[in-house]
């Protein structure tokens, strides 16, 4: 499938007009280094919406950032629910309302600590592990002691 573009907008403050964009799942999924399955689970779930030409899928610009917004909330662990409920304030309010800043800020909380707590499992068993390690080592280099002197 090709790129394509459609008339272009009015220009703003007496700029260049700009044309709005579309793309592929081809070019997304390429643009985002994911498989068009990912995207096309991601539209399963809710969490884009294309254009439907046929069988072809035209994505739009909000595509395109519900997407990036999307696969940034995983990486930072947000659940799918989570996602959908930052993606959807984004929509409702693209610029940021005090309801939205406000759950986006208690999801953000929520991650904090769960990864702190996480860190400090990590920092546990690192102790534990190098506690294992040290007596197999002394336990290693008497059984050698004993076995180079007899």
């Amino acid at each position: 499938m090709s790129k394509r573009t459609s008339a272009p907008q009015e220009p703003a403050n007496g700029g260049l007009s700009r044309q709005r964009r579309t793309y592929t799942i081809g070019e997304l999924a390429r643009m985002f280094e994911v498989t068009p399955r990912t995207i096309r689970f991601y539209e399963q779930e809710g969490l884009l919406a294309p254009e439907r030409r046929g069988q072809a899928r035209i994505y739009h610009e909000k595509d395109r950032v519900r997407l990036k917004l999307t696969l940034r909330g995983k990486r930072l662990g947000f659940s799918l629910a989570e996602i959908r409920e930052v993606v959807e304030m984004y929509d409702a309010m693209p610029d940021g309302n005090a309801r939205q800043l406000k759950r986006l800020l208690e999801i953000l909380a929520d991650k904090r600590a769960n990864l702190e707590r996480q860190l400090e499992d990590i920092r546990l068993m690192h102790r534990e592990l190098d506690d294992v390690e040290s007596r197999a080592r002394e336990v290693l280099a008497s059984l050698e002691t004993e076995s180079t002197g007899r």
